[in-house]
């Protein structure tokens, strides 16, 4: 792996936590083109377990892209993506049915991850009441707000409780209160062991997360 000139504010605890194990993903070499853009070249980037990693760039530059790749949900052109343990994924447009409730969205994410519709709904319920998502509420998704409907697309990526999580503006529509709560929760995430990737404009709150990293400096060059 090449040394990354774009990582930054890296604690002294987690270089030495980093010794005895791997990292729970690694990407390693990504190249991906559409048609004749050229939108990742050489991607190197780790994410440790008890990290979060901020992914910055310009607008274009493939962050999307990289999380869909790290996600299964588009193959590289060339290079290795590897994820110790679960995976969760908060895309920055929701995947709702706009006429299943939540409740229903629980059970069948939850499903998916191996948890019986019980399971689920219970702890999908404690993940959304933490966001302050009306604990009564029994709409569709279709007639949710757009901040409302994000909550839920988070709490399904938490279902589970993953071992790596990739946000992509996770906090699209939520308003100040409930942004500054997000970052709250991330700082329990990661004390809790998971590694996190999260793409963000936001700079004034990039001292929130351990690393950040680049992607349009880091376009050739690798960022691991």
């Amino acid at each position: 792996m090449r040394a990354d000139p774009f990582d930054s504010r890296v604690p002294s605890q987690l270089v030495r936590s980093r010794t005895p194990g791997r990292p729970a993903l690694q990407v390693e070499g990504v190249d991906k083109r559409f048609g004749r853009k050229e939108v990742l070249r050489g991607i190197d980037l780790s994410v440790w377990p008890g990290e979060v990693v901020g992914l910055v760039g310009e607008n274009g530059c493939g962050k999307t892209t990289l999380l869909r790749i790290c996600a299964g949900l588009a193959a590289p052109d060339r290079g290795t993506v590897r994820i110790s343990g679960r995976l969760g994924y908060c895309p920055q447009q929701p995947g709702l049915f706009d006429r299943l409730t939540a409740d229903e969205h629980l059970a069948y994410f939850g499903a998916g991850r191996g948890l019986a519709r019980a399971e689920a709904v219970a702890e999908g319920r404690r993940i959304l009441g933490s966001f302050g998502f009306p604990a009564r509420e029994r709409s569709v998704a279709g007639q949710l707000s757009g901040g409302t409907r994000q909550k839920l697309n988070l709490a399904l990526a938490l279902l589970g409780r993953p071992t790596v999580l990739l946000l992509d503006e996770p906090y699209q529509g939520f308003d100040h209160g409930v942004y500054v709560n997000f970052w709250d929760h991330v700082d329990s995430w990661r004390s809790a062991g998971q590694a996190i990737l999260v793409v963000t404009h936001m700079l004034a709150e990039q001292d929130r997360v351990d690393r950040v990293v680049d992607l349009s400096m880091a376009r050739g060059d690798g960022a691991g």
